[in-house]
């Protein structure tokens, strides 16, 4: 009885821990260029990204949704003060974000600090 409590508990535990991990893109990104740090962090059903410092502490660049390292949405250029559709595909710790505009795309890649 003790041993087939403890094997449900142990199934229990292998069937829950993919939904108590982390997406790719959750977690603080530098961007290099600039030396921004920005947070992405769970926003309903997509991930916001928030500055952490300099002049647009506190301002969202955007929200993406997505799975798996690839995410889809719109980013903001708060320095232009315009939005894009964005695109973020995660790989370990670099971030390839991009903006587009129709067909053409720029970006840059962020790593995780």
């Amino acid at each position: 009885m003790i041993r087939q409590i403890f094997l449900a508990g142990a199934i229990a535990g292998l069937i829950a821990t993919p939904a108590l991990s982390a997406e790719a893109i959750e977690g603080t990104w530098l961007r290099p260029s600039t030396g921004t740090l920005v947070k992405f962090a769970p926003c309903g059903s997509a991930y916001c990204g928030t500055v952490l410092n300099g002049s647009y502490k506190g301002k969202s660049i955007g929200k993406l949704s997505g799975s798996g390292g690839n995410y889809k949405g719109k980013i903001t250029d708060l320095a232009a003060g315009k939005t894009y559709t964005g695109k973020a595909k995660v790989s370990g710790n670099t971030m390839d974000l991009k903006g587009c505009v129709l067909a053409f795309c720029r970006g840059e890649k962020w790593n995780r600090k």
